[in-house]
C-alpha cells in the first residue's frame, strides 16, 4: 500500500487528522508531517520531502494543502495522488498578508488564544452556522488547545510562510496525477470558488463539496471526509 502523508493546517497537530489515522493506518503507513520549523513555504515543502518514502499519497488541509502544492511543484515524480482540502493555491492577497502584521505582534505578547478565537476559529464554521461554536463547544477547544501545543513561535513562522507563499495555480495545471478536491460549501477562510479553480486546473480531478461544511472538514465531517479519501487512495 502506498504511505499516506498528512499536511496539517495552521496551528494544528496530529489531532486534526485522528479520525483519518484512525481509518487508514491499518492497512497503510500513515505519516504526519508537522509544518512549524520554517517560515517559507518552500522550505517546509523540503522538509516534508526529506522525511518522506520515495513515493506517497499527500493530502493537506488548508495551509497543510498549501504546503502540499509546493511538495508537488518540487518533486511531481515522487507524489503518486494529492488530496487538497479546504485550501487556496493563490498566493496571499496584500490585504491579508498586512492583517497578519498585528495578529503576529498580538500573539508575541501573549494573546495567542485571543488571537485564535478572532481571526481563525470565528471562521471555522460554516457560514450558515449562525451561532457558531460557542466556548465549550468540543471542536473550539480541541483547536485552542492544538494551538497552544503549536505556540506562538510557530504562529510566528507559519504567517510569515502564508504571506510569502507563491501562487501554484501553474503547478495544478500540469500536474498528471490522482487528485481530490474536498471543501465544505460553507467555508468562509477557503470558499468553494478556490476549489472549483483547483478543479479546472488539474484534469480529472475529482471534486467533493459537503453542504453545510466548513472549515475544519477532517473533525466536523469525518465519515464524509473518510470516504472521499478512501475513494481516492484506491488504486487507479
Amino acid at each position: 500500500m502506498t504511505p499516506l502523508i498528512l499536511l496539517p493546517g495552521m496551528m494544528c497537530d496530529a489531532r486534526l487528522f485522528a479520525p483519518q489515522i484512525e481509518a487508514f493506518s491499518g492497512e497503510r503507513c500513515v505519516h504526519l508531517a508537522p509544518l512549524s520549523a520554517h517560515d517559507k513555504v518552500e522550505a517546509l515543502a523540503s522538509d516534508v520531502l526529506a522525511n518522506a518514502p520515495p513515493r506517497f499519497a499527500l493530502a493537506g488541509l488548508s495551509m497543510g494543502g498549501i504546503v502540499a502544492m509546493e511538495v508537488l511543484r518540487q518533486a511531481p515524480e515522487r507524489v503518486e495522488r494529492i488530496a487538497l482540502i479546504a485550501t487556496n493555491p493563490r498566493a496571499e492577497a496584500q490585504e491579508i498578508q498586512d492583517r497578519r502584521e498585528p495578529q503576529i505582534a498580538r500573539v508575541l505578547k501573549g494573546e495567542l488564544e485571543a488571537v485564535m478565537n478572532e481571526a481563525m476559529l470565528a471562521n471555522y464554521p460554516a457560514a450558515t452556522d449562525k451561532a457558531g461554536w460557542g466556548a465549550d463547544h468540543p471542536l473550539r477547544l480541541l483547536c485552542l488547545d492544538m494551538a497552544k501545543r503549536v505556540g506562538a513561535q510557530a504562529f510566528e513562522r507559519q504567517s510569515r510562510a502564508l504571506q510569502t507563499r507563491p501562487d501554484q495555480q501553474e503547478t495544478l495545471s500540469h500536474a498528471k496525477l490522482p487528485a481530490l478536491i474536498l471543501c465544505g460549501d460553507g467555508d468562509r477562510l477557503c470558499p468553494i470558488e478556490r476549489h472549483q479553480l483547483m478543479h479546472s486546473l488539474i484534469a480529472g480531478s475529482e471534486l467533493v463539496v459537503l453542504k453545510g461544511a466548513g472549515h475544519i472538514l477532517t473533525l466536523e465531517r469525518p465519515n464524509e471526509t473518510n470516504a472521499a479519501l478512501s475513494r481516492w487512495l484506491e488504486p487507479s
